[in-house]
């Protein structure tokens, strides 16, 4: 099965921080088939702290989608996460976008990612590796999403 994933960080050394997350998750949740370049992004939802870094990737996995999300919980918290705020600095965020073409809606899991397609940060990486996928709720691809987006927020490319 494929899950489209977004990572981030705006703590510490950011670049290094999502390149550990992509080495864990493809250790422990399945092989990495696409891997965006790094994206610097005004942060969202709280303004005033760091930029953060932000990736998307192409996972390959067998894990069921309540346990992609237990793998990643695992490694956010082995990489030293801590929730203290809603949408506060944090040292890795990884979060599932799509798995497939599953719509999923548990109090704990939402997908797809309920928000994505009103964030610059998520659909800027996931236009360089995904431009045709799909929605599959809103039936529009990544292409005509990342147009249409409302959010003013700036991205900028870091590495190609």
């Amino acid at each position: 099965m494929h899950a489209i994933l977004a990572t981030g960080s705006n703590l510490g050394d950011k670049a290094a921080n999502l390149k550990l997350a992509t080495q864990l998750l493809s250790e422990q949740a399945g092989s990495l088939l696409a891997l965006s370049s790094i994206y610097q992004t005004e942060a969202w939802g709280i303004h005033d702290q760091p930029v953060f870094y932000n990736q998307a990737l192409i996972l390959d996995t067998i894990l069921p989608p309540h346990e992609l999300l237990n793998c990643i919980l695992s490694i956010e918290r082995q990489m030293g996460r801590e929730r203290r705020i809603k949408w506060g600095e944090r040292l890795i965020d990884l979060d599932i976008l799509f798995y497939e073409d599953l719509v999923l809606q548990t109090p704990d899991l939402q997908i797809p990612h309920p928000f994505l397609q009103a964030r610059n940060f998520v659909l800027q990486p996931l236009l360089e590796i995904a431009p045709d996928f799909v929605h599959p709720v809103l039936q529009k691809d990544i292409r005509t999403l990342t147009e249409e987006c409302p959010d003013p927020l700036w991205v900028v490319m870091v590495n190609g």
